[in-house]
């Protein structure tokens, strides 16, 4: 079981394991999203840039942040559901085998009008395998609180 929102510690950090992002990722995620842009799908195209290869969409990164932060583990059933995602950047592009971790950071923990729920936020920095923030934003989420598992 996860952590109550009585558990949320401001100024924790955390940092998940990493996931190298393969080709296989970014091929996939342009055909479920409909981006096909060719940064994301045509070599030639994308040797050809500033970049000088193809990169994986900065939204592909952001699905991938909140998958490392389910690794974490500290949301297992006490999330009830994403508020909403503040300030996101990106900051450098991901390549294609590029590993990347994620590392967050517990800004609030704060109740809300019902005792069975708060909001907790935290600062996801996803990181590449040189420690370079490649993405970072804030994430809000509602989970439950102790009162929801004493009622139960």
């Amino acid at each position: 079981m996860g952590f109550y929102l009585e558990d949320f510690v401001v100024g924790r950090v955390d940092i998940s394991p990493g996931r190298t992002v393969t080709e296989t990722d970014v091929v996939q995620y342009s055909w479920v999203s409909g981006d096909t842009n060719p940064m994301h799908t045509d070599a030639e195209y994308a040797n050809a840039s500033p970049i000088g290869e193809r990169i994986a969409h900065g939204t592909l990164g952001m699905s991938i942040a909140t998958g490392l932060s389910a690794r974490l583990g500290y949301m297992d059933g006490t999330a009830i559901a994403a508020i909403g995602v503040y300030d996101w950047e990106f900051k450098a592009p991901i390549r294609i085998n590029d590993t990347v971790r994620l590392r967050a950071t517990i800004l609030e923990a704060r109740a809300t009008s019902k005792p069975d729920r708060g909001v907790v936020s935290r600062r996801m920095e996803l990181l590449n395998q040189r420690d370079e923030v490649v993405q970072v934003g804030v994430m809000k989420t509602m989970v439950r609180t102790r009162a929801f598992f004493e009622r139960g």
